[in-house]
């Protein structure tokens, strides 16, 4: 038979001569693919077999009496022939990790992220970072082994200098992987989003409205929602985790809660299980990669005509958020209530979100209403605002998942941003790694570099004297960590550090 062709065969029991009766599948599609070009390194033997329960069955339980031995034959163990094609050098560690992130894709932000990390160009990054390294390392290993039997053209100082330099803008790319492993961590886990706003202001509306079904709990009473209600949902290819939270207000203050009918104002305390809810809501927003400010739109104190309620307990932690993240939209709940142009009205409450919120953008805040989204029509198809809403939300996503670009101080091809998106496929494990491997590099910079010493004067004096060995040492421990991220090559390997040592 043909290696990697396709053959049509019947497989027949081995223990029975070949008849009608030993026949386990008359039309199974067998192939053959040698050694080492396969997804092991190994030779496999591929048998596309009729689906059946029992055909499937009787086929596995015939393969071990092929041999005199049947237990030369067993079923892989979990993760076995990805790991065999890792010792084969079919894969690096990053791939693996990508191909994992292959199989449990749901979206398609994630299955375009599992997809780029496939490649091996994430492995061939680090594999290059390594190599400067470990030739950076060989060139001050050279001058401690042969300082005082061979002439160099650099002093200790300048080539110190010569190599923190290129320490330096590695260190540049390194931050840029690290952050970038953060927003691919949000395209792999999902995005995080809190609703945060007072009681009664609409989040939980807001919320079915989003998932489109009830996932929480609607009513005119306020503090329906004690704590968090998280639901998962795919947006426009992202997968989100959108948090319902319980209402803030103040501890000390009373609430206003406007009847439909009459407009007068209650007061209601707040009790300890409310109080717990609304830390959980103030801790859950502190935490998310969105926050969406639901505001909502009330009777005015005259009663004749409607206001925007901006709560100060609200404002105040959306302020917060805002200053760490700039992750902050605002929604203007219930605007079916306004009666006169809403165009005019927004830009008014517009400015007036924004002179509580100066982070946000105005095209950050959005008018809804989740009550006119069962009137929607052809002519209207979206009545409340919501669609636009989500539009605008959807953007934020593109936009705090987008990649770090570094300033390497004119390499201007690496300043494409398509190049680093690459490193959105760094995952958490890589990300320790990096930072790791970032800390030894300021060791390095600091032993070069010891009190301020200028690494470019070429003074030997005692006052500038650098420290090789040390310098050195925070070199190798810097290429370890990289080579622990793709499983291959030992950074302590003595023979590749030797090898560039004898070149010099």
């Amino acid at each position: 038979m043909a290696s990697r062709y396709a053959a049509l065969r019947t497989l027949y029991d081995p223990a029975q001569p070949p008849s009608k009766d030993s026949v386990l599948d008359s039309g199974a599609l067998v192939l053959f693919f040698p050694s080492p070009k396969t997804v092991t390194g190994e030779d496999v033997l591929e048998l596309h077999v009729h689906g059946g329960p029992a055909v499937v069955k009787a086929v596995l339980a015939a393969i071990p009496r092929c041999f005199t031995s049947p237990s030369r034959v067993r079923y892989a163990e979990p993760g076995e022939f990805t790991r065999r094609a890792f010792l084969n050098d079919r894969l690096d560690l990053t791939q693996i990790e990508a191909l994992g992130d292959t199989l449990s894709a749901t979206t398609e932000q994630q299955r375009r992220l599992s997809v780029r990390g496939t490649t091996n160009q994430l492995a061939r990054s680090y594999e290059t970072w390594r190599q400067q390294l470990l030739y950076a390392r060989g060139e001050l290993e050279a001058l401690i082994d042969f300082s005082e039997d061979q002439h160099f053209d650099e002093s200790p100082a300048e080539l110190a200098s010569s190599v923190a330099a290129q320490v330096r803008v590695l260190q540049k790319r390194i931050k840029a992987h690290s952050a970038n492993a953060v927003r691919g961590e949000m395209l792999r886990n999902g995005i995080s989003i809190a609703l945060l706003g007072a009681p009664n202001a609409g989040k939980s509306s807001l919320l079915n409205r989003i998932v489109g079904r009830e996932a929480a709990i609607v009513s005119k009473e306020a503090g329906t929602t004690r704590d968090v209600v998280e639901v998962g949902i795919d947006l426009g290819g992202w997968y989100c985790r959108v948090g319902d939270t319980a209402g803030l207000r103040a501890a000390l203050m009373s609430e206003y809660v406007w009847t439909i009918d009459a407009g007068h104002e209650a007061s209601r305390a707040i009790s300890d299980i409310e109080e717990e809810g609304i830390r959980r809501a103030k801790q859950r927003a502190l935490e998310s990669d969105v926050v969406i400010v639901v505001l909502s739109v009330e009777p005015s104190a005259d009663g004749q005509g409607v206001q925007v309620r901006v709560d100060p307990e609200v404002t105040e932690t959306a302020a917060s958020c805002s200053r760490e993240r700039s992750n902050v939209l605002v929604v203007v709940n219930k605007i079916d209530q306004i009666r006169e142009p809403r165009h005019a009205i927004m830009d008014k409450w517009t400015a007036q979100v924004q002179a509580a919120l100066p982070e946000v953008p105005p095209d950050a805040i959005f008018g809804i209403s989740c009550k006119d989204t069962i009137d929607a029509s052809l002519a209207n198809p979206d009545p409340g605002n919501i669609q636009a809403f989500l539009k605008g939300l959807i953007g934020k996503f593109g936009e705090i998942t987008s990649p770090v670009v570094p300033e390497l101080g004119g390499a201007a091809a690496e300043s494409d941003p398509s190049i680093w998106q690459e490193s959105l496929g760094a995952t958490e494990r890589h990300r320790l790694l990096l930072e790791d491997c970032d800390r030894h590099l300021g060791d390095f910079l600091s032993s070069v570099s010891p009190h301020g010493v200028d690494t470019r004067s070429s003074d030997d004096s005692e006052e500038g004297a650098i420290d090789i060995v040390v310098a050195a040492e925070s070199l190798r421990a810097a290429a370890e960590c990289l080579a622990k991220i793709t499983g291959k090559g030992v950074a302590g390997d003595i023979e590749e550090v030797l090898g560039v040592v004898f070149e010099k």
